[in-house]
C-alpha cells in the first residue's frame, strides 16, 4: 500500500463476549463484552461502542477540514453517534450510523448541512463505509 499515512495496530483474543483489546502502542485497553440487550455481562465495551466514538471522532476531523474549505468556524462541533447492530436477513449482521452533528457557530442551516455534507465526503469511515451501511446525518437537528 502506497503512500501510507498511519497505521492503528491491535490485538484482540477472547471475541466481543468476555474479549479484551489493546493497542499496540497500549493507550488503548478495553475489555469487551456483550451488551446487556444481546443477554451479556455489559461491564466493557463492545465493537459497536468503539465504532460509534471512532467514527464520530474521525468525522469532526473532517468537520474541521470542510470548515477550512468553506470558510466556516466548526470548532465547537459536537457529534453524537449511534451505532446500530440489524440482522441482515441472511443469517447475519449488518450495521446503521445515525451522526448528529451540532454546529453552534453556524446559524444558517444550509450552510451548516453543506458543511456536513462535504465532511461526509471526507471523512475516511465515511469513505470506508459509503454504499454499505445506511448513514443519517442531521446538521444543528435537521436531516442532511
Amino acid at each position: 500500500m502506497p503512500n501510507v499515512l498511519y497505521t492503528a495496530e491491535a490485538h484482540v483474543t477472547g471475541g466481543r463476549a468476555k474479549g479484551h483489546g489493546r493497542s499496540s502502542d497500549g493507550q488503548l485497553d478495553v475489555q469487551l463484552r456483550a451488551p446487556v440487550e444481546m443477554g451479556g455481562e455489559g461491564d466493557g465495551t463492545n465493537p459497536e461502542q468503539l465504532f460509534a466514538v471512532g467514527y464520530a471522532a474521525c468525522f469532526e476531523g473532517a468537520l474541521g477540514v470542510a470548515g477550512r474549505r468553506a470558510s466556516v468556524e466548526v470548532d465547537d462541533a459536537e457529534i453524537d453517534s449511534k451505532v446500530c447492530l440489524l440482522p441482515n436477513g441472511s443469517g447475519g449482521f449488518e450495521l446503521a450510523v445515525e451522526l448528529n452533528v451540532t454546529l453552534p457557530s453556524v446559524a444558517d442551516s444550509a450552510t451548516a448541512a453543506s458543511v456536513v455534507r462535504a465532511a461526509h465526503t471526507i471523512c475516511p469511515y465515511s469513505n470506508a463505509t459509503h454504499g454499505n451501511i445506511d448513514v443519517i446525518l442531521t446538521a444543528n437537528g435537521k436531516p442532511v
